[in-house]
């Protein structure tokens, strides 16, 4: 196949993508692998976590929580996925005495085993795409009751072999307020700063160029509510998403008698909101249930439904606890498992 060829069959699949209604941009937007969640308990809570009260909260959820860490963890995750697709997690969490803590952890999303075809329909070769997130996040304590803390995320993508992978930063903010002792309220905002700036030339020649894709803005409130001697935990959580986009429009003009091709640059802003929650309930010590229910009132991308649970054991001088968490994907995609490995040091 000539390279003209498989540049046109890169083309089609673009549009395609492009071509897809704006409205389900819920799932669309630059960066939406960062925003799956992270590791078994978060899924299994339906990521409903910008407000959790315990004190193995991963800051991933929300920077100001990093302080509640009342010990060194260290976490590992994998996914389960259909249609080769794959991700990871891991972190490590620390207290920073009198009253603040950090916390560092990386995500790989990936899909393998992309098959490519030419305009005639015939194989091509296999390609496979990868994205990373790293944060850092550092809390403290304001007296008894206030939280603030601020979140470092490096993004990078690498999509196509002649497209140069792609890096950004992003910051988040959060603050978590205690009312009382069983209810806790937080405010979120993430990715701001964060976008991708692809350059195409490598690929198109003369036709291509630049191209930014923001990472939609994030405005989240959370709530908790601890009950039974704290061994029951409500969690509900509100987000609002603006999203930028930019995007092309196709005409045909004419000079004179000629017609020739043309492309506008164009932005569109939309406004998307959800809701999300979780309940989990400690049924002995080393027993935890979950379950939990993400993008609730987004009609497009659907609801997906959670549930996990949690088994701590002692091995040696460490507390061992194994995460498990099933997600049903929208669209009809299927069940996500997921299993976490949490090592309390």
């Amino acid at each position: 196949m000539t390279a003209a060829m498989a540049h046109k069959t890169i083309r089609c699949l673009l549009g395609l993508l492009v071509l897809m209604p704006a409205a389900n941009a819920w799932g669309q937007s630059a960066g939406a692998f960062s925003r799956m969640g992270f590791g078994a308990r978060g899924m299994a809570l339906g990521n409903a976590l910008a407000a959790d009260a315990r004190g193995d909260a991963s800051p991933y959820y929300n920077p100001a929580l990093a302080p509640q860490a009342t010990g060194q963890h260290i976490m590992a995750s994998a996914a389960i996925m259909r249609f080769d697709r794959e991700m990871q997690f891991v972190q490590f969490s620390t207290p920073i005495q009198p009253s603040a803590g950090l916390a560092a952890g990386l995500i790989h999303a990936g899909v393998s085993d992309i098959d490519g075809r030419d305009a005639s329909g015939y194989h091509t070769q296999t390609y496979s795409t990868d994205e990373f997130a790293f944060f850092l996040a550092f809390g403290t304590h304001l007296g008894q009751r206030v939280s603030l803390g601020v979140g470092l995320q490096l993004f990078r993508t690498d999509l196509f072999d002649e497209i140069e992978p792609v890096n950004s930063i992003g910051i988040d903010a959060g603050v978590t307020v205690d009312v009382t002792d069983r209810l806790r309220l937080a405010f979120v905002t993430d990715d701001l700063l964060a976008r991708y700036s692809w350059d195409s030339s490598g690929l198109y020649g003369a036709e291509g160029g630049t191209t930014s894709d923001r990472f939609p803005l994030r405005l989240r409130v959370g709530a908790s509510y601890s009950m039974m001697g704290d061994r029951l935990q409500l969690l509900a959580e509100y987000e609002s998403r603006i999203s930028d986009l930019e995007y092309r429009v196709r005409s045909m003009q004419r000079v004179g008698p000629v017609p020739f091709e043309a492309f506008e640059e164009r932005r569109a802003t939309l406004h998307e909101a959800g809701v999300r929650a979780g309940v989990e309930y400690e049924l002995s010590e080393i027993l935890v249930l979950r379950g939990g229910i993400d993008r609730i009132g987004n009609a497009l991308s659907g609801n997906t439904p959670s549930a996990g649970f949690e088994i701590e054991q002692p091995v040696g001088g460490l507390a061992v606890r194994v995460e498990y968490g099933l997600l049903l994907e929208p669209h009809g995609t299927g069940l996500l498992h997921l299993i976490t490995l949490r090592m309390l040091l």
